[in-house]
């Protein structure tokens, strides 16, 4: 087990209350030893930096294209893209500032697509990306048949959504009740303004230093979450679990992260 050398952050979470520089300081504090970066938007940095060409981009558009989730309770949904399905992922690509407004993607085909496009030289364990974007995306489960949507989905890159973050993790029940009973939302969100999470909500930075903790964690050692709610590694569903979990490893992932530091650095 190594902890990489490189870490790059991918700012595309579009969101007014994302300080990357924040979750930078945060992580030199832990990870002395590894060189820490931030990117520009993710698809943005590679197309730009790979110089593709409008046939590539255009395959990259069809890939996007066809990992959308078609159909919440059928995985294997069989689709062939249309052609403006195509030409609107090309703009989104060509234009980062674009917001997949209504579009879920499959989180580890995603998770697919983008990895083919890091450079062999950065393609190592040695390099962990983690991607911010605002796209909202969904994993499969086997438990009840369908699709849920995701705040993150690790792997080589990991990526964390500021959508996902206000989607995809339940609000307090006591906020269902009460707007089924007719009440207004946004008295609502007045009345749990503490206990939910909003878009460009305040305490974004500091929500998503967990999630990137995660991400580190789960590329140094293939493993995933914990079951203590005081640490930062464990797997919140509901939004209120993650604004109160501590942002602090329990006892047990402390060990396994100085026991970790005391190897050599990746080569």
């Amino acid at each position: 087990m190594r902890i990489p050398s490189y870490i790059y952050l991918y700012d595309g979470g579009k969101s007014k209350s994302l300080k990357l520089e924040s979750i930078l300081e945060y992580l030199k504090n832990i990870f002395r030893k590894s060189k820490i970066q931030i990117r520009e938007e993710f698809i943005t940095y590679y197309i730009k930096n790979s110089n593709s060409s409008e046939k590539e981009i255009t395959h990259l558009a069809r890939e996007m294209a066809e990992i959308k989730v078609r159909k919440i309770e059928n995985r294997n949904a069989e689709f062939e893209p249309l052609p403006g399905e195509i030409e609107y992922e090309k703009r989104r690509l060509s234009e980062s500032s674009n917001k997949s407004f209504g579009i879920l993607y499959d989180g580890f085909e995603l998770i697919t697509t983008l990895s083919k496009l890091i450079s062999k030289e950065e393609s190592g364990l040695n390099h962990c990306h983690i991607i911010f974007t605002n796209q909202l995306f969904a994993t499969w489960d086997e438990d009840d048949k369908r699709y849920h949507a995701r705040v993150s989905v690790y792997g080589f890159p990991s990526i964390i959504s500021t959508t996902g973050l206000v989607e995809a993790l339940a609000k307090p029940r006591g906020f269902y009740l009460k707007k089924q009973m007719g009440i207004d939302v946004n008295v609502l969100k007045q009345e749990f303004v503490t206990r939910i999470i909003e878009y460009d909500d305040p305490r974004m930075t500091e929500l998503m230093k967990r999630y990137v903790m995660q991400a580190i964690f789960y590329h140094t050692t293939g493993n995933l979450f914990c079951e203590d709610k005081i640490c930062c590694l464990y797997n919140a569903h509901w939004q209120e679990d993650v604004i109160q979990t501590q942002l602090q490893l329990c006892h047990k992932h402390k060990e396994i992260v100085d026991q970790i530091s005391q190897f050599k650095q990746g080569g």
